[in-house]
């Protein structure tokens, strides 16, 4: 194999759009992502850190402002939080995804030339699950033709965001039937330790999650699709608890460092939102204190702590009418002052399936067993994360208690979602849940902006395909919604 030193080069969103040279990368800002001799092995760490760290700190500065989680503070005006998504919002998630599929390309490349199929069908759950969140932000994309220069590739098609759920679909059916056979896996796997049988099982999770997300196309019957997968376990085992999940441990030891290099960048100058502390405490939710902080007021100038008690998102920007100090997010879920203690960084959780199953289960009118998997699923949200603990009366509280109701799903799998990527506004665009409060202060007459906007170096350097694609779904806007959502 030839020499090859994998990287983010300057113009990054040029990846998949303009000629570039897999030959010569500069090296990679992580030490173990210098690589001298491509084995598909030695692609696979850099690439699930990469990733898992990038989405971590995204879902933190994107995902908590939509969603209404957390909040900067102060705000004055505009922000996230109040639905300004600048036109290079996305601009970040453009470079990061087409940059880790060219790993995976390459990794399906030496793959076929070792003669390890393990990992072709590695590269095709890992392809799926990046070019998940790069379709689901962005609408049709350059896929079928994106990241082939050398072979004279320099304007690639967008394809149409149902062609790419039909492929990546049939890639991870392919994938799963790799895993099932011989192989072997030899390379450092940060995520699995090369058990193939728990990357099988975060293939067919994610099989879910994609057929979910399209639930709302009937060609792709997707509720009958999953219960079949649920029906054969043998055939499609999933994840069964949260020793199965795809959840990242990062010690903070180099070159695994924390995603955050300093502490105060995470905690300071960032609120809880009213939503999501409120939606907590109504719940008596035990993930409060791993979470955030109390929030305190002063008391005959010394202050007292209140209890959690978040800031409304999309307020009026004046914060002389909070008297208290909010709760603001707990360092120790991310970055510990103890260099070395472990942490977790979410790709998909087992949560997640278990409240794909109550969902489906809904749909086809077994209330019992939604229940059974909503519960689950709940357990499941709570205990994924260190020093987590469900109550033994958790559900006896009326607002935790299933209800037979999409939105009480919904509502603990937005808590479930957690730190997970984009995952919560992506469902949140598929199911309207939960129902998010709004202010006067919001754009777009409150509503949620659904899509980024394509990279502006994408219009300069192939504008007919661009507009080809701008066109084709709707207008290249926040606003325009994706081919699932209609």
């Amino acid at each position: 194999m030839k020499k090859t030193i994998y990287s983010v080069f300057g113009a990054a969103a040029l990846l998949a759009l303009t000629p570039s040279c897999t030959k010569n990368f500069e090296a990679l800002n992580i030490d173990p992502n210098l690589i001298e001799k491509v084995t598909p092995g030695s692609l696979l760490t850099p690439t699930i850190y990469g990733m898992s760290t990038y989405f971590t700190v995204r879902s933190y500065d994107f995902t908590w402002q939509l969603m209404q989680v957390g909040l900067p503070n102060p705000s004055v005006q505009l922000g996230l939080h109040r639905y300004d998504v600048t036109e290079t919002a996305g601009n970040g998630t453009w470079n990061t995804c087409y940059r880790w599929l060219r790993n995976i390309r390459e990794m399906q490349n030496a793959a076929d030339v070792y003669g390890q199929p393990m990992y072709r069908a590695v590269a095709f759950t890992l392809q799926a699950y990046i070019t998940g969140i790069l379709t689901d932000s962005f609408g049709d994309v350059p896929f079928s033709e994106a990241l082939q220069a050398e072979e004279g590739v320099s304007q690639p098609k967008f394809d149409t965001q149902a062609e790419i759920y039909t492929q990546l679909i049939a890639n991870l059916e392919e994938a799963n039937t790799i895993y099932a056979g011989e192989g072997i896996m030899d390379g450092n796997d940060l995520l699995y330790d090369n058990d193939q049988t728990k990357w099988q099982k975060f293939n067919n999770s994610l099989l879910m999650r994609l057929l979910l997300r399209v639930s709302k196309r009937s060609e792709f019957d997707s509720y009958n699709r999953i219960q079949n997968m649920i029906n054969n376990p043998e055939t499609y085992p999933i994840f069964e608890g949260n020793a199965d999940a795809a959840l990242v441990t990062i010690t903070g030891n180099p070159p695994y460092n924390y995603a955050w290099a300093r502490r105060q960048d995470y905690v300071n100058f960032e609120a809880m939102s009213s939503f999501f502390v409120d939606l907590l405490n109504n719940l008596e939710d035990p993930r409060r204190p791993l979470f955030m902080t109390e929030a305190s007021e002063m008391v005959d100038g010394e202050p007292q702590r209140i209890g959690y008690k978040g800031i409304p998102s999309a307020h009026s920007g004046d914060a002389s009418q909070f008297n208290y100090s909010p709760s603001t997010p707990n360092g120790n879920l991310m970055i510990y002052d103890a260099i070395g203690t472990p942490i977790k960084e979410v790709i998909m959780g087992y949560a997640e399936v278990e409240f794909i199953k109550a969902e489906v289960a809904l749909h086809h009118g077994d209330l019992e067993a939604s229940e059974a998997a909503y519960k689950k699923g709940v357990e499941a949200a709570i205990t994924q994360w260190n020093g987590g603990e469900i109550p033994a009366d958790y559900f006896e509280n009326e607002t935790a208690a299933f209800d037979g109701t999409l939105e009480r799903i919904m509502t603990q799998k937005y808590l479930g979602l957690f730190f997970n990527d984009y995952q919560q506004w992506f469902e949140y665009r598929r199911t309207g849940y939960p129902v998010l409060p709004k202010t006067e202060y919001m754009l777009h007459d409150g509503v949620m902006p659904t899509r980024f906007m394509y990279h502006n170096d994408v219009r300069r350097f192939n504008p007919q395909n661009y507009q080809i694609a701008a066109d084709r779904i709707g207008g290249d806007d926040v606003m325009t919604k994706v081919w699932w959502e209609k």
